[in-house]
């Protein structure tokens, strides 16, 4: 069975008022945290049950508790997002595929294809996007901080102007399915809807139960 040398997961502790706020309304700023704790426990559960090397967890903050202990832990470094991404794949080495913790809804069957993409030796690097025109994963054969520095984040065009760097540098690069990220509150029905048997799904079903009943 096809192994990824190393899949990193981008993320940081779920701070009521500083995650997830867009979800805010309907949401609480504690529920929004609780939906984004809990969409970063699918990503991990998803990650663990993919066969890799090495699974990393690149956090702002301190390790989760209930992390499992097969995970290295390299903390995040950079002021934006740009030079995060970039020391993240530094910091891992080696050929690795890194996903956020937007996608409660991502698929070992998703990361197994990216794995098998990847491992190409006409591919260089691999790129998920999604449907806001960010992306929910990028995967490089060798880190190059020019993947990453000065290319806008966290717009509409992310994903667009990452696709463009990639070919820019001259790196073989494939397209994985899109996926839509969780940033909306439509969003998070539309992923609970896609993936029932989550985390995220069982938590957003008891926040609706639990505005029903106090309506």
């Amino acid at each position: 069975m096809l192994k990824l040398s190393q899949i990193l997961i981008m993320a940081k502790t779920p701070v009521p008022g500083k995650c997830k706020t867009r979800l805010c309304p309907p949401c609480t700023y504690e529920q929004a945290a609780t939906l984004a704790e809990v969409a970063l426990r699918d990503t991990v559960d998803v990650v663990s049950a993919t066969p890799a090397l090495r699974r990393v967890l690149v956090f702002d903050g301190p390790a989760p508790r209930w992390l499992p202990r097969d995970y290295t832990v390299i903390p995040q470094r950079g002021m934006g997002l740009g030079e995060r991404l970039a020391a993240a794949f530094e910091d891992a080495g080696g050929p690795s595929l890194l996903v956020g913790m937007d996608t409660p809804h991502l698929s070992q069957r998703l990361l197994r294809r990216a794995a098998t993409i990847l491992s190409r030796s006409a591919t260089d690097a691999v790129l998920g996007p999604s449907i806001d025109g960010g992306y929910w994963a990028v995967g490089l054969r060798v880190p190059d901080p020019r993947v990453f520095l000065g290319v806008p984040m966290s717009d509409a065009a992310t994903g667009a102007a990452q696709w463009e760097r990639l070919r820019e540098l001259g790196l073989r690069t494939k397209l994985l399915p899109a996926l839509r990220d969780v940033d909306l509150f439509e969003d998070a029905l539309a992923a609970a809807k896609s993936a029932p048997g989550t985390r995220f799904a069982a938590a957003l079903r008891a926040l609706e139960e639990g505005e029903r009943a106090s309506a």
